[in-house]
C-alpha cells in the first residue's frame, strides 16, 4: 500500500508570490556575517524541496527507490546522509528518511518515490512548506553551533555525511554537515526560523568583535 500526501506539487501556488520566513532579513544576515580566518557566515536557503519518506528498511522498495531517485537510501547506520548538496537523502530514524532537492523539484521527487515504492507499504509526504533551511559556514561555524547544541560536533564524531535531529537552543532542528570547511544546513520549522537566526547571530557576536 502506498500513501502519498504531497501538499503542493508545483514550485509555487498559482501566481502567488512566495516569501520565505527570513526574506526580510537577508541583508541583515549578510551584514552580520564575518569574513576571514575566524569568520562565520549565515544565510537562508529558502524553498528547498523536502519530502518525508517512510518505508521498512528491509522492504524491496528501498532498492527501487534508490534506482528511481539516483541516490541510495542510507540503511547501514543511523543519521547517515547519501548524495550531495543538490539532492540528498537523510536518515532520520529506522524507517524514516528526508529527501532534499532543489526548489521546484517536488513533483519529480514525489513521482520517483511513488514509483519506487510501487505496491509496498509506505508514505511520501511533502514537508517543503513546513521547514526552511539556514546555511552556516566558515572556520568558526562549528564553534558557533557548539554554543547552542549539546551534541559532540568534533570531527571524529560528526562530519560530512552525517545528520541529527537535535535541539538548537530551545527549538528542534535537523543538523546536517555538508563539508569539512565546515558548512552546515540547519532545517528548522518556519515559525522558529527567526528565533534560530537570532540565536546564531548572538553566538557569532564575539567573532564580529574580533575576539
Amino acid at each position: 500500500m502506498t500513501v502519498v500526501h504531497p501538499a503542493d506539487r508545483r514550485s509555487g501556488a498559482g501566481s502567488a508570490v512566495r516569501q520565505s520566513p527570513l526574506a526580510d532579513r537577508a541583508a541583515e544576515l549578510a551584514a552580520r556575517s564575518v569574513p576571514g580566518p575566524r569568520g562565520v557566515q549565515l544565510a537562508e536557503e529558502p524553498f528547498l524541496t523536502q519530502v518525508n519518506l517512510r518505508v521498512h528498511p528491509g522492504s524491496p522498495a528501498v532498492a527501487g527507490i534508490g534506482r528511481e531517485l539516483g541516490v541510495e537510501l542510507p540503511t547501514e547506520r543511523p543519521n547517515a546522509v547519501h548524495g550531495d548538496e543538490t539532492t540528498a537523502v537523510l536518515r532520520l530514524g529506522p524507517d524514516e528518511w528526508l529527501v532534499v532537492a532543489p526548489d521546484g523539484a517536488i513533483g519529480d521527487v514525489v513521482d520517483r518515490l511513488t514509483r519506487g515504492l510501487a505496491d509496498s507499504f509506505g508514505s511520501v509526504v511533502d514537508v517543503s512548506a513546513n521547514q526552511t533551511t539556514l546555511d552556516l559556514r566558515g572556520p568558526m561555524a562549528r564553534d558557533v553551533l557548539e554554543k547552542v547544541c549539546s551534541l559532540d560536533l568534533h570531527p571524529r564524531s560528526f562530519g560530512p555525511g552525517r545528520c541529527a535531529q537535535t535541539l538548537l537552543g530551545r527549538t528542534q532542528a535537523i543538523l546536517w554537515q555538508l563539508t569539512e570547511e565546515p558548512r552546515y544546513r540547519l532545517l528548522v520549522r518556519c515559525s522558529f526560523a527567526g528565533y534560530l537566526a537570532d540565536l546564531l547571530l548572538d553566538a557569532m557576536a564575539e567573532y564580529r568583535d574580533g575576539s
